[in-house]
């Protein structure tokens, strides 16, 4: 195998790839082991301005040049970028580590090469402050240096799940891939109806932001399951229980599991 000099090499330093980044030089990397492609070149030199001494390379560089190759690309940029780095690939033989939806790790291996060693990742969005959740599958190929590489990377933006059945990432996509996004539609609904009975907006936003957040705090930290939890609150004859009552009147439940379907399937499809 080649000497690496990079310890890792980012092929798309979008929001993702930057949270990722920045977590790397958090947990004690230095900056200037870590390389990026960024076809956007402002992007590019913004993050370079922001990490000093980050390592400006093209994507078949960072493949024959990093321990870790980490593609943080759109999915439907795959199948034309991965095959153009095989090459690099077989004779470096880095980790590789996708974050691309729905693409398998058999997919990837056809465009890679067989011995490819592959970890397939779905993080989430609140990676950017060090607080996400990425679930985690490795192909047969990888090793368990490999798999405690993937936990130190994802793990350097928040905690890590691993996926026994490579099936089950597209749960896991609709889950908490996409789930922060429906978190965001329950602050900005909660929001509005504040401000339809008589608040502000700025205190409307203030209650529903602190109110979501600190839910989730109280539903992490506890022994009760949020069933549980739900009934704690839900006084008889109350107000809680008038509103609960709407939601599921209303179909929530059955709405929420369409919607998560909906994402799995999306997931699928993205996957060719």
């Amino acid at each position: 195998m080649n000497q690496h000099r990079l310890e890792a090499g980012f092929v798309g330093a979008g929001n993702m790839g930057q949270a990722l980044i920045a977590g790397l030089i958090r947990a004690g990397i230095d900056a200037a082991a870590i390389g990026i492609a960024e076809p956007d070149a402002d992007r590019a030199a913004a993050l370079r301005a922001q990490f000093p001494g980050l390592a400006l390379r093209t994507p078949v560089e960072l493949a024959a040049g990093a321990r870790t190759l980490v593609l943080a690309v759109k999915p439907q940029v795959l199948p034309t970028l991965a095959p153009t780095l095989a090459g690099a690939v077989a004779a470096a033989a880095p980790l590789v580590i996708s974050v691309a939806a729905g693409v398998s790790t058999a997919q990837m291996t056809a465009w890679l090469g067989a011995e490819t060693r592959i970890i397939r990742a779905m993080p989430n969005t609140p990676a950017l402050i060090g607080a996400g959740i990425a679930g985690l599958f490795a192909n047969d190929r990888a090793t368990a240096a490999d798999r405690e590489t993937a936990e130190r990377l994802l793990g350097a933006v928040g905690t890590t799940v691993w996926i026994s059945e490579e099936e089950q990432m597209h749960a896991v996509t609709a889950t908490s891939g996409s789930g922060p996004a429906y978190v965001f539609l329950l602050i900005e609904a909660m929001t509005a109806a504040a401000e339809r009975l008589g608040l502000d907006s700025a205190t409307a936003r203030e209650l529903s932001l602190a109110t979501v957040a600190g839910a989730a705090r109280l539903a992490a930290g506890s022994a009760e399951d949020p069933a549980q939890l739900r009934a704690r609150v839900t006084s008889p004859g109350g107000t809680t229980e008038r509103a609960i009552a709407v939601f599921e009147n209303g179909g929530l439940r059955q709405l929420v599991a369409e919607a998560m379907q909906a994402a799995a399937a999306r997931s699928r499809e993205l996957g060719g």
